[in-house]
């Protein structure tokens, strides 16, 4: 049975009120609110341009949360896809399972890709910033792993 999903996001919109499996235990999307939100999706876990983007979120993290940012990696991966790039990889902040695709098609980002010619639905690396009352402050799509991190930090450090 088909269920309704919600619009895809147009600015300005709240955070959604939806409750996600993270690396860290469960949590409610609606009430990530006090602090810039940033909600970065990728396509696989273990994989090198994913590996990259979450190296560098990683390497900046302490310079994001100086600014007063919460970052979550969101992909469909299992969880426990998740804990072993997050054990390899020394990821600090949590990552989002999104096997079922609620929060990948609210956000809009499963697309049409080309893989080996073949079409296949997978997810567009994309990243949303909400601001502290959990308003979406800007977004980015079809972003390139390498260098995304250091843009998005330059961004919200003009925004400060």
């Amino acid at each position: 049975m088909a269920t309704a999903q919600p619009n895809p996001l147009e600015i300005p919109q709240q955070l959604p009120d939806l409750t996600v499996m993270t690396t860290q235990g469960d949590i409610n999307l609606a009430v990530l609110k006090g602090q810039y939100t940033l909600l970065y999706f990728y396509p696989k876990d273990l994989t090198a341009g994913c590996t990259t983007q979450a190296q560098d979120f990683r390497d900046l993290l302490p310079e994001f949360e100086k600014l007063g940012v919460t970052i979550y990696g969101i992909s469909r991966d299992s969880l426990k896809s998740h804990d072993k790039f997050t054990i390899k990889e020394s990821i600090p902040f949590a990552l989002i399972s999104d096997p079922d695709e609620m929060v990948c098609r609210y956000f809009d980002v499963i697309k049409t890709k080309n893989m080996y010619g073949k079409q296949v639905q997978g997810i567009e690396r994309s990243s949303f910033l909400f601001d502290q009352q959990g308003q979406l402050t800007q977004s980015w799509r079809k972003v390139r792993a390498a260098g995304h991190a250091a843009m998005l930090l330059d961004f919200i450090k003009q925004l400060a």
